[in-house]
């Protein structure tokens, strides 16, 4: 409650352009706004850091005393860059150094809870251990979703990364970090474990002592001052120091650099959830988060950073592979797209570009196809996740590769050439009643008309046409065994589409496809259709 009446008190001051003096209720609050003017706005204010409960006084309803809580608001200025997320988490990584330096900082989303007490002692047994604690760096639990429908239909939970790729990386130099539910040595923020870069000032050492109260003068001053927005000018902040800036998934670029600095972790993953958080319930809203991600990976991808030159190098082969493996994940737009087009364009034109079933090349090709589908779904199920919920994921990974992926990779192009982009947008997650009944039930919710919906519609409507001219094809008595793989491609695109034809046509409700989107899509899969037929003539 203390903390979410400052907030509304900070956004108010901002909203309004000025200090409202009947609105700041007491001295504290006035001591925090007292640099505030006349005129600033969200992109433009000063920094407000307010101790909401202090643990050296303040109290339980039992006679306990409670544990400090710090708001922190740090500054903005148009003329500076504000580095997003990174920028952030370094202001308060400087700040709670200058106000407590406790050795242990843990990372959460907004919308994250504990969901274990027993969580901390976990971590403590592994970063308290003097026979490791020089050598590991931070822990990560994975992320977990309360309100994940049965079927997880957006594959909101990504087994893949947070689990099964986890249990993996975790017999090599352990896992990366996701963001949120990840526990840091400080000591991990100042360089590699052989050696330690000295930060400009004393107070931010990480095995500094604070001896003095938060709430006293010098401390505050200290704090506002490096809570600036200008304080990390010429200073190794965000390159050596502290969370790095360069890419849009901090996370993974911090984690990254950690990893190259000869830093180890661990991924902690007990029965019970360590953390519950809140996954977006609206198709848009994953894939506008999934191509923030893919532009974020992209920039470490092509970077002089690149996991698969410089991160080989400095972690050896297994671990670079492994962050390259993600960084380079939008690659796997070229061949899905390809899989969506090109074999239903064939056969929709008559042309015949897979081995035939009496071949040998025909039995390579389906034990490549249900092997690797059969050992993914072996994967999923071997770490508890249900078949349903498998299908889901693949679909989701198809999805991805035919919109996300690629709108992401050419936003990132754009970016490189210096040409502007709509920038960096955080991700929805309010709950809409309608909207959060019809994800219950597994629906998928399109809802708005963006051009991200438009590749997938010209792929469902092209996969079942294609289909249905194979049908009529061997019904007039063509050659099955030519067929069968165009076939088998497009049944199983046609399968993993059902929710877009059911949004096409079925549904009234407001998350259907936007009629601009179905007219815009049959529009261009006819021009699709037509340049294919000139190219297979």
């Amino acid at each position: 409650m203390l903390y979410d009446a400052m907030e509304e008190r900070v956004k108010h001051v901002v909203e309004m352009g000025r200090v409202d003096d009947a609105y700041i209720n007491s001295k504290g609050e006035q001591e925090a706004f007292h640099k505030w003017v006349d005129g600033f706005s969200r992109q433009d204010h000063p920094t407000v850091i307010q101790v909401l409960l202090d643990n050296s006084e303040d109290k339980d309803i039992t006679g306990d005393l409670m544990p400090n809580l710090i708001y922190v608001s740090r500054q903005k200025s148009r003329t500076s860059p504000h580095h997003f997320k990174a920028g952030a988490l370094n202001a308060l990584l400087r700040v709670s150094a200058i106000m407590t330096n406790a050795p242990i900082v843990l990372t959460l989303d907004c919308d994250t809870n504990s969901n274990d007490a027993e969580t901390l002692l976990r971590v403590l047994c592994y970063l308290s251990n003097p026979s490791i604690r020089s050598k590991y760096g931070f822990v990560q639990f994975p992320q977990r979703f309360r309100g994940i429908n049965r079927d997880d239909i957006y594959g909101a939970e990504l087994t893949r990364i947070f689990i099964i790729n986890s249990l993996g990386w975790d017999g090599l130099m352990g896992p990366g970090i996701y963001g949120t539910g990840c526990f840091f040595s400080r000591r991990v923020f100042f360089g590699a474990p052989s050696s330690l870069l000295s930060p400009e000032i004393v107070q931010l050492n990480p095995n500094n002592v604070v001896q003095m109260s938060i709430q006293s003068e010098a401390i505050s001053a200290l704090a506002h001052k490096v809570a600036g927005c200008t304080y990390e000018d010429d200073t190794n902040w965000g390159s050596k120091i502290g969370f790095r800036y360069g890419s849009l998934v901090e996370d993974y670029y911090t984690g990254y650099h950690l990893h190259c600095e000869g830093w180890k972790s661990i991924f902690c993953h007990p029965d019970r959830p360590a953390f519950y958080g809140n996954a977006p319930i609206s198709l848009f809203d994953v894939l506008n988060q999934s191509t923030r991600w893919t532009i974020g990976i992209l920039e470490v991808a092509f970077s002089k950073y690149s996991p698969i030159i410089f991160g080989t190098r400095a972690m050896g082969l297994l671990m670079g592979s492994s962050y390259a493996h993600y960084s380079f994940w939008p690659i796997w737009s070229i061949p899905i797209t390809t899989y969506a087009f090109l074999p239903q364009l064939a056969l929709l034109n008559g042309v015949n570009i897979f081995p035939k079933v009496t071949g040998l090349w025909f039995y390579l090709y389906m034990f490549l196809f249900l092997g690797a589908y059969l050992q993914d779904a072996l994967e999923f199920m071997s770490v508890g996740v249900t078949f349903r919920k498998w299908w889901s994921d693949q679909r989701m990974w198809m999805i991805r590769g035919l919109s996300c992926f690629l709108f992401g990779f050419i936003e990132f192009v754009f970016m490189s050439l210096g040409i502007s982009t709509h920038g960096f947008n955080v991700t929805s997650k309010t709950v809409d009643e309608e909207q959060s009944k019809r994800y219950e039930q597994g629906v998928f919710e399109f809802g708005v008309s963006s051009p991200i919906f438009v590749p997938l519609t010209i792929t469902a409507i092209i996969n079942l046409f294609s289909f249905l001219s194979g049908l009529v094809k061997i019904m007039r008595g063509s050659n099955v065994e030519e067929l069968c793989l165009q076939m088998l491609i497009a049944s199983f695109a046609v399968v993993n589409c059902l929710p877009i034809y059911k949004a096409m046509i079925l549904r009234s409700d407001k998350g259907k496809i936007h009629a601009k989107t179905i007219i815009v899509s049959s529009f261009l899969a006819s021009a699709l259709y037509m340049a294919a037929s000139l190219i297979f003539k």
